[in-house]
């Protein structure tokens, strides 16, 4: 894990999207941060454009965050809880599906026992077959239901929400505007504050826009609990660009861990990405490094999260240590509906 250690004060949280507080999508605040010197900048997300130069590229995920929470009682005692749909079960047909199991306000994690059944809104059941990935967190289940899953989400389902934000918000505050491929458990949230009239304004520069997908599961990991297998897609097009870049010295900008966990188990030895998909249990760490993404975008991540040892592989320990701790003192917001982060070589 990472070395980096901070705590987190509730008013560092950002409880509600930033157009609730009066700050447009690309408003929110963008701490920039140098590795050629080591310095850091403190800007807005609109300025974007500027901070980068005309030949980079900028990776975004296209994957669309879908309604993955559902209320559920427990068959045996009518108990409620609430289950989060994290992903696919790879490699097994559409009912087997891996969750996440919480209370009834989801704020806190539950644990059930395998062959325990579940009842859910719309005449569903599902049923709990046993852990997954060698934890007790995540459950392998399947689903009953007339529909598909993916189906019976979009019209029964919420979007999957944390004890951070007080109410409900619609589905759309929780999509990025480029997001074309339905999948993503929670929101791909790096990307949220770009705009369509930021992306024009990019491509104005010089900077290319290209997609990948990987569809992102919860992000309510146990200590020091790896990211688990996820389904990602770099496509063709988008490899021949990157390719291309590298070729006239341009820079990879990668639009959050989705797309640097996507382009790096894509990546090649040259180190050109190549056109790849399927899952990836890959965890980018500062042993292994980056070979196919020179700076990221991405948000403020938990104290104990694993995404920390992949900015630390982009950033180095120096660079990201006064990242947090100026973020920190400068009141940056945390959270998907939070501000911005911006590595840069």
């Amino acid at each position: 894990m990472s070395a980096l250690a901070f705590e987190i004060e509730t008013d560092l949280e950002a409880h509600e999207p930033p157009e609730a507080r009066g700050v447009p999508r690309d408003g929110v605040r963008l701490l920039v941060a140098h590795r050629r010197d080591g310095s850091l900048e403190h800007r807005t997300f609109h300025e974007l454009p500027e901070l980068l130069e005309p030949g980079d590229v900028l990776v975004v995920n296209v994957s669309a965050t879908i309604p993955a929470a559902i209320p559920a009682r427990r068959a045996q005692n009518r108990g409620l809880v609430r289950v989060h749909f994290a992903t696919r079960a790879p490699h097994l047909d559409d009912e087997w599906r891996v969750v996440e199991l919480r209370s009834a306000d989801g704020r806190r994690p539950t644990r059930l026992a395998a062959g325990e059944r579940l009842e859910l809104r719309g005449g569903a059941s599902l049923e709990l077959i046993a852990p997954y990935a060698s934890g007790q967190r995540l459950m392998l289940a399947r689903v009953c239901c007339e529909l598909l899953v993916d189906d019976y989400l979009e019209r029964h389902g919420e979007p999957i929400r944390y004890g951070h934000v007080a109410r409900p918000w619609p589905l759309e505050a929780y999509q990025n505007v480029y997001a074309t491929s339905p999948g993503s458990a929670e929101m791909p949230s790096a990307g949220r504050p770009i705009t369509r009239e930021l992306l024009s304004r990019l491509r104005a520069r010089g900077v290319t826009v290209v997609p990948v997908t990987l569809h992102a599961g919860v992000s309510s990991p146990e200590s020091h609990e790896p990211p688990f297998p996820e389904w990602f897609e770099v496509p063709g097009r988008t490899a021949e660009e990157l390719c291309a870049a590298r070729g006239r010295g341009g820079r990879v900008i990668a639009v959050g861990t989705t797309v640097v966990r996507a382009l790096e188990s894509a990546a090649g030895a040259a180190p050109c990405v190549c056109a790849r998909s399927g899952w990836t249990g890959l965890v980018v760490t500062p042993q292994c490094g980056v070979r196919a993404v020179d700076g990221m975008i991405t948000g403020w991540h938990e104290p104990e999260a694993s995404h920390l040892m992949m900015l630390e592989a982009v950033a180095g320990p120096e660079l990201l240590k006064a990242s947090y701790t100026t973020a920190l003192d400068a009141g940056y917001l945390w959270h998907e509906f939070g501000d911005s982060h911006l590595i840069l070589p």
